[in-house]
């Protein structure tokens, strides 16, 4: 049997909000704590504002560590820390702990990447005019680094998108659940495509935003 648009539409509808709140809390959360881990290894690094070989060491060995993993592996491996931080390895809330821990080291990469390239001269004239390190980071480092971070985190988005196929996994819904169970099972490939398209529009949506904001941010 096929799936029916017409008597079936809430279906479809469920499973492109169960996407929309695991792309949005994963994003939140692993975009703000892949801000800081960012600015961390960023900043402890040889020759940074807090320049601490230790920390940076540690940071960027656990770094490297997680960010090999295929997300499947890793999805199963953190069930006992999904288990006490949800109270179940099932469901969307499930899922959404190694989502958010996933995008927090893939972000906190892309921004040490960004920044690193900034100019070392800038940060320099702002020690000598007696700028504290933390004034440095806010009104120098961040604001410089701007349109390549936005450019990142538009990254970051596709692939928690990417992520966010795997819910059905743990019993977490979503589209890609809902291509495999109403589409792909059924060999109904009119609405595996159909939610193709929707995803990509998703992406493309937000990829567009994303080149929007970094262009006005470039030209203010």
């Amino acid at each position: 049997m096929k799936f029916d648009w017409a008597d079936d539409w809430s279906v479809f509808l469920e499973a492109f909000g169960e996407t929309v709140y695991i792309v949005a809390v994963a994003m939140g959360v692993g975009g703000l704590v892949g801000l800081v881990l960012g600015l961390s290894l960023y900043t402890t690094r040889r020759g940074g504002l807090f320049a601490n070989n230790a920390v940076f060491t540690v940071l960027n060995v656990l770094v490297n560590f997680v960010r090999p993993i295929p997300f499947v592996i890793f999805l199963t491996a953190l069930g006992p820390l999904t288990i006490l931080i949800t109270g179940s390895r099932i469901g969307t809330d499930a899922f959404i702990v190694p989502a958010a821990i996933m995008a927090s080291f893939a972000t906190s990469r892309i921004v040490e990447q960004n920044l690193v390239a900034l100019d070392p001269g800038l940060i320099e004239a702002a020690r000598s005019m007696g700028a504290s390190p933390m004034r440095i980071i806010l009104t120098v480092v961040i604001p410089e680094a701007l349109a390549p971070l936005i450019l990142g985190y538009t990254f970051i988005f596709v692939a928690v998108v990417d992520m966010s196929a795997l819910a059905g996994i743990v019993g977490g819904g979503g589209l890609g659940n809902f291509a495999l169970t109403q589409g792909y099972q059924r060999f109904d490939w009119a609405t595996v495509w159909i939610t193709v398209l929707v995803i990509v529009a998703l992406v493309q949506a937000v990829q567009f935003l994303g080149n929007y904001l970094a262009r006005k941010v470039l030209h203010r």
